[in-house]
């Protein structure tokens, strides 16, 4: 079973708009990403929101799908990679991002700015390409 429509095409939006604010902050050289700023602050907001939008979809989509509830958000990658819905490399990339959200939202003072740039320039094609694995599902489960 895959995510509807309506609720792929909210989580898209969402996701998309996320991702053209942590563009339009992310300064070109990590080293200009400082932290306590505003720029950063929103950078990593925005950033921790998309990823945490691919992984509200991931974890419906697995539940829905009758893998069962995930106990962690890196295994609800896994458990989509094993069932076929995403290729193996992308899940194990999108459970690093799932780490990266549980750092920002349990130790935002501890983060590595760097890590973050890292991130918010790695990162975005791998969200996108978990929203198109999805949309695929969507698209087969109506043939």
């Amino acid at each position: 079973m895959s995510p509807d429509t309506a609720v792929l095409a909210e989580k898209v939006a969402a996701v998309e708009r996320h991702l053209g604010r942590v563009a339009d902050l992310l300064p070109n050289r990590p080293e200009n990403l400082l932290p306590m700023t505003v720029e950063s602050d929103a950078v990593i907001l925005h950033l921790w929101q998309a990823v945490q939008v691919v992984i509200d979809l991931a974890v419906s989509t697995c539940v829905k799908s009758g893998l069962g509830s995930p106990t962690s958000y890196a295994e609800v990658f896994r458990k989509l990679s094993r069932a076929g819905s995403i290729e193996a490399g992308l899940s194990e990339r999108l459970t690093r991002a799932a780490g990266f959200r549980n750092v920002v939202a349990h130790a935002y003072e501890d983060l590595d700015m760097a890590r973050v740039h890292k991130t918010a320039m790695q990162g975005p094609p791998d969200l996108r390409a978990f929203l198109a694995a999805m949309a695929t599902l969507e698209a087969a489960s109506k043939r």
